[in-house]
């Protein structure tokens, strides 16, 4: 048993990686790494912006799409065909879980994070196209993300809600979730457990947010002690995120819920690699282990837990230590709300821009391409 069967069979906590490369898939990687106790997939536009351009694995299929495609339309080809391979490969673990785990995610285009109608259109388009009840398609929580992702489940659609960054927002996903879940019912749907969802939470990022703000904080009297508060905030607002979630997923509404074999909308831990060199490089892993909730790391975060990671209940080791942390950050001056929308806006526009860049990337092949067919 490796500490990633370990995670998930002591303490319920599924190990997914937050990585997805077509080379894996052709080359037994990613097997290899589900044979070791991976039990789901993440991706976002970053992620196929690195696994396109950074590798030749997709020239071929490129450059037959662009013959009758336009390059964004080839794009979406590339990445429903990595979908639908890791679909098949996660599928054992799905079904040997009964929809538990085994899922792959894709992301709705990020320039539609704003866009009410058009996310709840795209997300449609995507489940239509891959239809497997093992994809996830990813809507961002924004403001204008929550209602779609509410009318996608009331759709009995699967969803990754992904870009949370604050508690606030995590209620308005639980609701809407929950809402979504009473509309599906409503409409006659019997059985909701064909319904699966996760609440991807972000966390390092929230480390260097909080961080910069503290250091910018502490030129003057007191610093010593807010720079004490430094590599704190993530751990204790996830930790936090998981009591909201214990209390939400509780009670005569949910019970009513879950007699109709509704699953509960797991909290997924997202960002889990440091990326403050002198936090220990499981910060962010082995602090968030707890039953119903997922850690999805990127491949090295997933070496790291293999090699030295600790299986141990910490997710809500110590409520007092949590409370205390974010009413010392908010005495300090710290807004986790103003730290959250800061987040959210980078957040977007990061994606945003891995697209673009890809997309210009991807003209400028199509044309080279191209160029040595008329040749």
């Amino acid at each position: 048993m490796t500490t990633l069967d370990a995670l998930y069979a002591q303490e319920g906590q599924s190990p997914w990686l937050d990585n997805l490369r077509r080379d894996w898939l052709r080359d037994g990687t990613l097997q290899g790494l589900v044979d070791q106790g991976i039990r789901g997939v993440t991706s976002n536009p970053t992620i196929f912006a690195k696994a396109i351009s950074g590798q030749d694995t997709y020239d071929e299929q490129f450059s037959s799409l662009i013959a009758t495609s336009s390059v964004e339309d080839a794009y979406w080809d590339l990445v429903v065909d990595d979908i639908d391979h890791a679909l098949a490969l996660l599928r054992p673990v799905y079904d040997e879980s009964h929809g538990g785990d085994g899922y792959v995610s894709v992301e709705v285009a990020p320039s539609l994070a704003h866009e009410t109608e058009a996310t709840v259109e795209a997300a449609r388009a995507l489940h239509r196209r891959i239809d497997q009840p093992n994809v996830l398609v990813k809507i961002p929580a924004t403001l204008e993300g929550v209602p779609a992702i509410e009318t996608m489940i009331a759709e009995g659609r699967s969803i990754n809600v992904t870009l949370i960054f604050s508690l606030s927002r995590y209620e308005a996903v639980i609701e809407a979730y929950l809402a979504g879940l009473e509309a599906y019912a409503a409409s006659g749907a019997s059985d909701l457990s064909r319904v699966a969802s996760v609440a991807s939470f972000f966390v390092s990022r929230v480390d260097t947010e909080v961080d910069r703000r503290i250091e910018a904080s502490a030129r003057g009297a007191g610093g010593d002690a807010l720079l004490a508060l430094r590599g704190t905030a993530a751990v204790a607002q996830a930790r936090q995120a998981y009591r909201l979630f214990a209390e939400r997923f509780s009670g005569p509404r949910w019970e009513a819920l879950a007699a109709k074999g509704a699953q509960v909308q797991r909290p997924l831990w997202a960002s889990t690699s440091t990326k403050n060199p002198a936090y220990p490089d499981l910060a962010y892993v082995d602090t968030l282990i707890g039953p119903q909730t997922v850690n999805t790391m990127p491949d090295g975060t997933v070496a790291d837990f293999l090699d030295h990671g600790t299986v141990a209940r910490t997710v809500d080791a110590d409520p007092e230590g949590t409370d205390r942390v974010l009413r010392e950050l908010a005495e300090a001056g710290i807004d986790m709300e103003d730290v959250a929308r800061t987040l959210e806006a980078e957040g977007v526009a990061s994606f945003a821009k891995s697209f673009e860049e890809l997309m210009q990337s991807l003209s400028d092949k199509a044309n080279v391409l191209q160029g040595r067919g008329r040749g």
